[in-house]
């Protein structure tokens, strides 16, 4: 086909010059000009354009996806693709092409500049030298024209001359088994089924090659299928290998197991699950973490290291069967290195025979172990304790009827009897708790505090009694109870009616036969403990109720001290007030030294709801806020709206405390910790007053709206 173009000088002159392969096609698909580079790369001559068509060049081009091809490039004027050419001699490349649509003298015309990326030299250098370091040979095949292209490693893989033998009907028999790579063939090319699998040569001896395939869709079409071999047969031989050592472990009588890196069990022999107990569907998914929980992460790691460096390791180590028991074992640990991976085989011997003796002097020293940190525990404790800012022995008093429950107190300090301190929050029963302990024949031995209100319900069973490892989610090692701590000495058991139900039969257990059972263990502990308890509830109630047990009652309540509230004992609230400024003002470095009478009189009128622990913490207050060195009355003073009123229908204890809470927190607008809090304003601790509003059913949300 001749088309004259007016600029045949410019094409001539210029586009034969470029460094590209350029063609120009018309609708039909005629090519009507291509430059020399363009010819020179298909093989054909000037004179043979004439005749040439893009379905000589793209065989796989019809004349459906030309007309596809037309409309899309002269609606979008350029478009980019890939493409695979076809020489004059029939050889096959694959081809870059960028086409553009334009109009010369009426006539439309697509000009395609083609790049050959099949023999750009870098990816093809790139390429073949990771075939060559992998020793993997590629290879594709082109369903539309039968086109076959083979990589040079391919080739070597398979040991044969040329390509051809590469083709599917050839390749399969280069394979003993060739029936079976005639179905995965058949797989890929009809139904796009892709394959990997290893396939034994015809060679002798034979080698092992891994076969994949795997199918290119344009659409629902399968238009190329491209695939790799690979030689595995020294892999192969690994495994085998590794095959006949399994048989062997299966076959011995020592426990043998086989672990990576990481942990897993790999292998073990038959011996392991007749001997340990275990099935093996669980062996099947069991780690080294699993048949020994003691193991951690970083001990394993360090173990692998020490294996792949010294080749073999002998210790010996106690080795747990499925039903708890456990027996010493001699093992014998060795690196294998199979496939880059580390391995540990271990072999296991049971020494329990010849180790009896050295058992008990395992369980012996076991023994001292647990006295040795029970001592250490006992010794962090009462240097805790020291180090607690309490009025320790400082009972301030001058009224009558508070130095009657100090008279109580000094009476029943000498015995061994059970206390039980009754009386409001902040009135000193932790004080009087530690001054029957200090006068006491106990004294030498500690004194331990337990506050049942600061303990969720589910930790105070192992608080009070300790617990084994492994007794509960979380005990990863033994716990000393308190009540162990406190052996030979004095347990203080705060807040007691806070205790749950269904633990106060061990405390009566404690109370009444001096033992208890720790949790997760088989061992029933003695303790010989006093045991002084104290509450701000009503336990007849309680037990009237159905909340504590009557039993549990009679037996704590064998020397009851009530503490009176301050407001009971007003003519101690100078002296309180007098001793509080002292000890904040020096701590604050102020010249605070006297209260005036005006103040005084102002704390005897307030009914302290929070008792000497809010009159301490007016008095911190106070310290920070006042200048000078006399006290007066300041913003610092309650209002006076606490005072208690008469009336005929009085108020239970418990409603008034829940109504005096209610009133300071929306003082505080439900802010309870904090200098602005109302833990602070009610002098108390914010555990104390979260356990108090949890118990009367006072919520924060309810009380800020």
């Amino acid at each position: 086909m001749d088309i004259s173009f007016p600029f045949q000088t410019f094409r001539e002159k210029f586009l034969e010059n470029l460094p590209y392969k350029i063609m120009w096609m018309d609708e039909a698909g005629n090519i009507v000009y291509a430059n020399s580079k363009f010819l020179k790369r298909l093989g054909y001559r000037q004179k043979e354009v004439q005749g040439l068509t893009i379905f000589d060049v793209n065989p796989s081009t019809t004349a459906e996806s030309w007309r596809s091809h037309w409309g899309k490039v002269s609606n979008e004027s350029v478009f980019s693709f890939k493409a695979v050419h076809q020489t004059k001699k029939g050889e096959y490349y694959d081809v870059e092409v960028s086409a553009h649509f334009f109009s010369n003298n009426g006539k439309k015309i697509i000009a395609a500049i083609v790049n050959d990326i099949s023999e750009s030299s870098f990816y093809k250098n790139l390429l073949d030298h990771a075939e060559r370091i992998a020793h993997v040979g590629g290879w594709k095949l082109n369903l539309q024209d039968g086109s076959l292209i083979v990589t040079d490693e391919a080739i070597k893989v398979l040991d044969v001359q040329d390509k051809d033998a590469l083709l599917p009907g050839n390749v399969i028999h280069l394979f003993k088994d060739h029936e079976q790579y005639k179905a995965v063939l058949r797989g890929v090319m009809r139904k796009a089924q892709g394959y990997d699998i290893i396939l034994e040569t015809r060679d002798s001896p034979p080698r092992f090659i891994r076969c994949a395939g795997q199918a290119i869709l344009k659409g629902e079409k399968i238009f190329k299928i491209i695939g790799a071999y690979q030689d595995v047969t020294e892999m192969e031989e690994r495994q085998n290998a590794l095959r006949l050592f399994k048989d062997i472990l299966d076959n011995a009588e020592d426990l043998v197991y086989v672990y990576n890196r990481s942990g897993k069990l790999l292998h073990y022999s038959q011996s392991v699950a007749k001997y340990l107990g275990f099935s093996h569907q669980e062996l099947d998914r069991f780690t080294i973490f699993d048949l020994d929980p003691g193991i951690t992460q970083e001990w394993w790691s360090a173990h692998m290291d020490d294996i792949a460096k010294n080749k073999v390791l002998r210790f010996e180590w106690m080795i747990s069967r499925k039903d708890g028991t456990k027996f010493q074992a001699d093992i014998t640990a060795n690196h294998i290195c199979f496939q880059g991976m580390d391995l540990n085989c271990a072999v296991i011997r049971d020494i329990t025979d010849r180790k009896k003796k050295e058992e008990q002097l395992f369980n012996a020293l076991e023994e001292i172990k647990s006295l040795k940190k029970q001592l250490e525990q006992e010794n962090e404790y009462l240097q805790t304790e020291i180090k607690r800012n309490i009025n320790f022995d400082n009972i301030i008093c001058t009224s009558e009827s508070y130095a009657k429950v100090l008279e109580e107190t000094e009476k029943v300090a000498p015995t061994d009897t059970t206390v039980l301190i009754t009386g409001e929050s902040g009135t000193g029963k932790e004080l009087l708790a530690n001054s029957i302990h200090q006068n006491s024949k106990r004294n030498e031995r500690p004194l331990i505090k337990v506050n049942m209100a600061t303990l969720p319900n589910e930790l105070i069973e192992s608080e009070l009694f300790g617990h084994k490892k492994g007794a509960f989610t979380g005990a990863i090692s033994d716990k000393v109870g308190k009540f162990s701590l406190a052996n030979g000495g004095t347990i203080f058991l705060d807040e007691i009616g806070e205790m749950p139900l269904e633990l106060q039969p061990k405390l009566l257990r404690v109370l009444q036969e001096g033992e208890f059972d720790p949790l997760g263990s088989t061992k029933t502990a003695k303790v010989d403990v006093r045991i002084i308890a104290a509450t701000n509830r009503n336990l007849e109630e309680m037990v009237q109720q159905g909340k504590f047990r009557e039993d549990l009652y009679y037996r704590l309540n064998v020397f009851p001290i009530h503490n009176i509230p301050l407001r009971e004992r007003k003519e101690d609230i100078p002296l309180l007030a007098r001793y509080f400024l002292e000890k904040y003002a020096a701590k604050a470095g102020k010249a605070l030294r006297k209260i005036s009478k005006k103040t005084i009189d102002a704390l005897i009128r307030y009914p302290f709801p929070g008792n000497i622990r809010e009159l301490e913490n007016l008095i911190e207050r106070a310290v920070i806020i006042e200048e000078g060195t006399t006290l007066f009355p300041g913003t610092w003073l309650p209002n006076g709206k606490g005072a208690m009123k008469t009336d005929a229908k009085l108020k239970t204890f418990e409603e008034v405390q829940r109504q005096h809470i209610i009133e300071v927190l929306k003082h505080t607008n439900g802010r309870v910790s904090g200098p602005q809090g109302a833990a602070t304003l009610l002098g108390m601790k914010d555990k104390t007053l979260f356990a108090k509003m949890k118990r009367l059913g006072i919520e924060k949300k309810i009380v800020v709206s």
